[in-house]
């Protein structure tokens, strides 16, 4: 795995030197309001690993401070996520769990003459917030006594209220040049059930409020957040300070990621599932990390791909065929590489005796002997890809099948195309051919075969469907890069095939990872079934990316 390595390590082993910290504590702290994404295994990863790298210790903790979006759905799908990709939080924890603690807070806030209960709607607030020009002007009811904004919280807290009838905000400086600082919302009213505490609340803190919080009251050292949220450090600074928390954490941002015709919104996948465009979010086309799983990728290759794009202070975008690299990398010598034939044509070995089959070894990976070997088995008729053959060899760099031209089929014989078969349409439905029996031996140099073919014997052949999955979205370009994302979908981002796998892969289950010859790397997908495999195209052999 790719060694972590960047400004927030140096950071941490700083702080750690100078005695700033005893340990390093970090927290990954999802909303549940959605399946995670590739984008997230950046924020994942990172929190973890550095973590790990200084012995210290990371804690999950799910930002559910908003019930109108939040589902345990979302909550076990994360939860399985993480175990997915070998991660171990220290704690589980809920910003639920502290929801008594921070209402004390906000009580301190309005005792110290620092917040106050605003009857502005939330039009109003942003008219009266100001712009990045302008400053913002103050709330007619900015100047409500500590006494009066003490009771009207509590009857906020009681349920008097109606939604968005009133809203905690903290008392800062409405013409701060950071908006941020324009007495930013603490509090606000929703009668909604929620999924840990019921109705036990109808006010909810926001979350620029009750995350620097959370962190200082779990003791996290260096509080890891995207670039966007730079602007809120100095209110979380604030927050943390007025607060009067023991434990002072510190906010450090990085840059996100991002992958070239990839969506990377909770919000645009979130439409892609309510239209129907995609299967669910385990759709093997959606950058979930469900998705991806069940696309095939694995745990090390995500982790190595994320430490591989490296963490800096600016926004990057790599190109989604680094993420297959990694893929092919990490199961070049994991993955079994059995035949499958995917758009298949039958092959009538005319010469070789009707009702035989005969068994020969083969290797399981040919790059790693330890992966063992299995019975390949042959007879007179075989499957082979209907684009290994054409009528006619057109020019002498054609190095598969053809009338009159002797091929190799791998660890079997040489055979000769003599005929073929068509439908009343004119569509090549049977290739005959005959067969030399003094060419099984692996010494065999008499003559030169004009290719060498994978091929799956039709006597113990499995039926199987092949999912032939590419990118969701089309490559942005002058014309189509104005469009809404709905209408650059990819009209062939997923295109099934029926064919056959050799009888080895009788027993597949779901997520198991095979390299199929010439045809590329392959899940199990959950949809497979003894008398149905299904299989799913994780990444071609070799990189389709154009530099």
């Amino acid at each position: 795995m790719a060694e972590i390595n960047n400004f927030i390590k140096t950071i941490m082993e700083n702080d750690l030197r100078e005695g700033k910290v005893d340990a390093i504590v970090t927290r990954f702290p999802p909303e549940p309001n959605a399946y995670l994404h590739i984008g997230h295994a950046r924020a994942i990863i990172t929190n973890f690993e550095l973590a790990k790298a200084f012995n210290g210790t990371t804690n999950l903790r799910f930002d559910d401070t908003n019930p109108a979006k939040e589902d345990k759905e979302f909550v076990d799908g994360i939860i399985e996520d993480l175990a997915w990709l070998g991660y171990k939080p220290n704690n589980v924890f809920y910003g639920s769990d502290y929801f008594e603690k921070t209402y004390e807070k906000a009580i301190l806030l309005i005792k110290k003459g620092l917040a106050y209960v605003d009857d502005l709607s939330q039009e109003e607030m942003s008219k009266y917030r100001g712009t990045l020009t302008e400053p913002g002007k103050n709330s007619p009811w900015r100047d409500r006594t500590i006494e009066e904004n003490l009771k009207l919280f509590e009857e906020m807290k009681e349920g008097k209220y109606k939604d968005g009838e009133k809203t905690l905000r903290a008392k800062i400086d409405m013409s701060h040049p950071n908006i941020n600082m324009r007495d930013p919302a603490m509090y606000r009213i929703l009668h909604l059930n929620h999924h840990r505490q019921g109705t036990k609340w109808c006010i909810f803190p926001m979350y620029d409020f009750a995350h620097p919080l959370q962190d200082a009251f779990e003791g996290i050292t260096h509080s890891l957040c995207s670039l966007e949220y730079d602007n809120h450090r100095i209110l979380y600074d604030w927050f943390v300070e007025k607060c009067e928390m023991e434990h002072v954490p510190h906010q450090y941002e990085f840059g996100r990621l991002n992958i070239t015709n990839t969506i990377m919104s909770k919000r645009y996948l979130r439409a892609l599932v309510d239209a129907g465009k995609v299967s669910g979010y385990d759709d093997p086309r959606m950058p979930t990390l469900c998705g991806l799983r069940r696309k095939g990728f694995t745990p090390d290759a995500i982790r190595n791909f994320i430490l591989g794009t490296g963490l800096s202070r600016i926004n990057s975008t790599v190109e989604a065929d680094t993420l297959d690299e990694e893929l092919r990398q990490d199961l070049k010598l994991k993955a079994l590489r059995p035949n499958a034939v995917i758009n298949p044509l039958k092959v009538i070995i005319d010469n070789y005796p009707e009702g035989q089959v005969e068994w020969n070894e083969a290797p399981n990976n040919t790059e790693n002997p330890e992966l063992g070997s299995r019975k390949l088995s042959f007879s007179r008729e075989v499957y082979i890809e209907r684009d290994d053959f054409i009528e006619q060899k057109p020019n002498k760099n054609w190095k598969r099948l053809a009338l009159g031209v002797e091929v190799r089929l791998m660890r079997a014989y040489f055979i000769k195309a003599t005929s073929v078969e068509k439908d009343e349409n004119g569509n090549i439905i049977c290739v005959h051919a005959t067969y030399d029996p003094d060419t099984k031996r692996s010494d065999f140099n008499d003559r030169k075969p004009n290719g060498n073919l994978h091929y799956v014997d039709a006597a113990t052949a499995i039926p199987a469907e092949f999912r032939l999955l590419e990118p969701l979205m089309v490559d942005e370009t002058e014309e189509n890069k104005d469009l809404d994302f709905m209408e650059r979908l990819n009209p062939n981002s997923l295109i099934i095939s029926n064919g056959y796998v050799e009888s080895f892969l009788a027993d597949t289950k779901p997520l198991d990872h095979y390299q199929f010859i010439r045809n590329g790397y392959f899940v199990t997908d959950k949809d497979s079934t003894k008398d149905k495999l299904v299989f799913n195209r994780t990444c071609g052999l070799k990189s389709s990316f154009k530099k």
